[in-house]
């Protein structure tokens, strides 16, 4: 099976080249029985995606353009979403598995107890989210995506790793973190250390966490305290 790798960090991808697996064209995601195998859903422009109770299999899903979308109770293996915009996505009670996020917007979703294992975001816009209780049960890696003003909350991520990403200003909320990987990004304007315990970074990246420290705790340096307020403090 085909891997992508980043350090210490691998993440299966799906199995779509294996000899004999042929995908054929649908148009709908809704399977009889609430199961699409071995499909290729591609180039769909909906005002409206609602899935739930289904399970998608051995599958590419491109170009999928979606003004709402709500997925519950979903599962996924060995999935391809490439070049898909999923606005307003609120993706709850599921598990993602041998899946790949290329080039896709998820912007302003919500993912709430969702379990990932072997996930690969790629190129991806994820700015302004909110994961609830997502748990990184295997390897998940985000490389070169977006998730600027994101939050983490109670998630469980000491599985994952996020490489050469935007984390302006991105949360973290409690949960565990225990092995996170962050090397390579700048750290400098995170938020919510206090959760971040063990986890993984260079040397030099401690420097961008004291600068988000500082910034998170809204400090006064002595040297900017104007002359006028050292006077009236010592005439008090």
């Amino acid at each position: 099976m085909d891997t992508r790798t980043i350090r210490r960090t691998s993440v299966t991808l799906p199995a779509l080249n294996e000899p004999g697996l042929h995908l054929s064209d649908v148009t709908s995601l809704e399977g009889g029985r609430g199961q699409v195998t071995k499909f290729h859903y591609a180039g769909a422009d909906l005002r409206d995606l609602d899935l739930a109770d289904t399970h998608l299999m051995d599958g590419r899903i491109t170009r999928l353009k979606a003004r709402r979308t709500r997925l519950e109770k979903l599962r996924v293996d060995s999935v391809d979403f490439t070049g898909c915009d999923l606005s307003s996505l609120r993706w709850t009670d599921s598990k993602i598995s041998r899946a790949v996020f290329r080039d896709c917007k998820l912007m302003g979703a919500t993912l709430e107890d969702v379990t990932l294992d072997n996930v690969l975001f790629e190129n991806c816009k994820v700015d302004y989210s909110t994961f609830t209780r997502v748990r990184a049960a295997g390897p998940v890696i985000f490389v070169k995506c977006s998730l600027r003003e994101t939050t983490f909350v109670a998630g469980d991520l000491g599985a994952a790793l996020i490489d050469d990403s935007d984390l302006r200003l991105t949360e973290f909320d409690g949960g565990k973190y225990r092995g996170l990987d962050l090397r390579g990004n700048d750290l400098s304007q995170l938020r919510g250390l206090i959760s971040l315990k063990q986890i993984v970074i260079d040397r030099a990246q401690s420097l961008q966490l004291a600068e988000a420290l500082t910034a998170e705790l809204d400090v006064t340096f002595g040297e900017d305290l104007g002359e006028d307020l050292d006077e009236d403090l010592d005439d008090k």
